[in-house]
């Protein structure tokens, strides 16, 4: 169990980390990251929608990316908001799956929270967005 600190709790946190953080999905997951202030206790939020399964594999995901995210408090204690979105394939993932997933996501976004400021402060862009897809 996260301690209550490190919870995201509102639908407000879980929208605001959406809409305003970093994403990189994995077959097992979406994981969105995003800044907040330097001291404060990192929280992080999980959604499983009933397309995962019924509700014993739904808590059962729940349980293993809580875990997971238990884990990665020890390496990004502070500054960071993370919304797990589980996929309808983290039903049948194992557990080295869905660790292996959240690690390789959370790498990619925290990466590209620590480049984002550099790159957004430049004016040169090249005609594509920070994803890197053209501009229409």
């Amino acid at each position: 169990m996260l301690a209550t600190p490190n919870r995201l709790r509102t639908s407000t946190d879980f929208s605001t980390t959406v809409r305003s953080g970093v994403r990189n999905g994995r077959r097992n997951l979406v994981l969105y990251t995003a800044s907040i202030e330097a001291g404060e206790p990192s929280r992080i939020g999980f959604i499983v929608s009933k397309a995962v399964g019924n509700a014993v594999t739904r808590n059962l995901v729940k349980r293993r990316l809580r875990e997971a995210g238990a884990l990665s408090l020890h390496t990004h204690g502070t500054g960071l908001a993370v919304v797990v979105r589980a996929l309808p394939a983290a039903a049948t993932a194992s557990w080295e799956q869905l660790l292996s997933d959240y690690n390789a996501a959370l790498a990619v976004t925290t990466k590209r929270l620590g480049g984002s400021a550099p790159r957004n402060a430049s004016t040169e862009h090249n005609g594509t967005t920070t994803e890197g897809t053209p501009r229409a």
